[in-house]
């Protein structure tokens, strides 16, 4: 691959912010958008959420050109600049939670607090190859033709069989998804490694999965939590990668008692 990663824009991404008090910054993961946080509209009570959509995905612009996990931490930077949040709690899962974990090192004086969900600071080597053919598919194919595959990672089978509004909503953002704005993003996971960063993270952390995660995340998950002082992993009962979006209840209610 051709890596050449230049600067996004971080002026005409639309913020949605809902709720007052304490801000709680929110990064989806792949083929998402901003509304995959609908499910912590319980914490509006006492927090401000305040979340957007990743380029090329949902609201958000599409970029004519490659970007890395770190153009999305300046990217975010300058977001929080332009929002007036100068320290805020931060939370991610998956390709939000890669970008969450490489801002909080970046600029950890930032960081009130940190959650990080279903996620890896740097991809196995096979992830790593499997990326680029990822993107071609949702280049060539779209981003539906991925969605048998996508599912079964996202969810339990229980889930699946189900097919309750949390699971009907993932499916239906992923058809709605543009294949290039996912396939960039694939090629940003590809080259993803955050691991320095991690290093120097100092906030408050909690690394949250799901209890059927790969066991490649579930390493990735005891190594953070060895590497971030004071930090600690919560297992979510009975949910795949979408953890969040599989079990609310669960996250809200740990969610909260962490934020205090």
């Amino acid at each position: 691959m051709d890596w050449n990663p230049r600067p996004l824009d971080a002026h005409s991404v639309p913020v949605h912010r809902r709720g007052t008090g304490r801000p709680l910054v929110l990064l989806h993961c792949l083929g998402m958008s901003w509304r995959f946080w609908d499910v912590l509209e319980p914490l509006t009570d006492r927090h401000e959420l305040i979340a957007y959509s990743f380029p090329g995905h949902h609201d958000a612009p599409l970029p004519d050109h490659r970007y890395g996990v770190p153009e999305l931490t300046a990217q975010l930077r300058g977001i929080a600049e332009r929002e007036g949040l100068h320290k805020f709690s931060l939370m991610g899962i998956s390709l939000g939670g890669s970008v969450a974990a490489h801002f909080a090192g970046t600029h950890p004086h930032m960081i009130d607090r940190l959650v990080l969900a279903d996620c890896t600071p740097r991809y196995d080597e096979e992830s790593r190859a499997n990326w680029p053919v990822r993107a071609k598919a949702a280049r060539e194919k779209g981003v539906a033709s991925l969605i048998p595959m996508l599912m079964g990672v996202f969810f339990t089978p229980d889930s699946l069989a189900e097919n309750g509004p949390d699971v009907q909503f993932v499916r239906r953002t992923f058809e709605e998804c543009g294949g290039e704005g996912y396939a960039l993003a694939c090629e940003a996971l590809a080259h993803v490694d955050a691991w320095e960063q991690v290093g120097r993270i100092i906030a408050p952390t909690l690394v949250m999965l799901g209890s059927n995660e790969r066991q490649s995340f579930q390493d990735a998950a005891d190594r953070m939590v060895a590497t971030i002082p004071g930090s600690r992993k919560v297992v979510v009962p009975a949910a795949g990668h979408a953890s969040v979006r599989e079990r609310p209840e669960f996250a809200v209610a740990t969610i909260r008692e962490f934020l205090g």
